[in-house]
C-alpha cells in the first residue's frame, strides 16, 4: 500500500498525534521539545523537496568563511 494516498495531517492534528504519543508524565518542556523537532523535520523536508538544499561540500565553505 503507497503511503502516497493517506493524505497529510493538519497541522493541528499531528500536534495532537505527537502529544498523545508522550507518556503520561511528560513535561511540558518536552512536550514543546518533540513540536519543535516535529516542526524542524517538516521544514527541512519541504526544503529538500524544494531544491532549497546544499551539499556538505558547500557547507564547509561557508563555515569556513566565517573563521577569516
Amino acid at each position: 500500500m503507497s503511503t502516497s494516498s493517506i493524505p497529510p495531517l493538519s497541522d493541528k492534528d499531528a500536534a495532537a498525534d505527537i502529544i498523545a504519543r508522550q507518556p503520561s508524565d511528560a513535561s511540558f518542556q518536552s512536550i514543546l521539545r518533540e513540536l519543535a523537532y516535529a516542526e524542524m523535520v517538516r521544514r527541512g523536508l519541504a526544503d529538500s523537496d524544494a531544491d532549497r538544499t546544499v551539499s556538505s561540500a558547500e557547507l564547509r565553505e561557508r563555515i569556513d568563511s566565517w573563521q577569516k
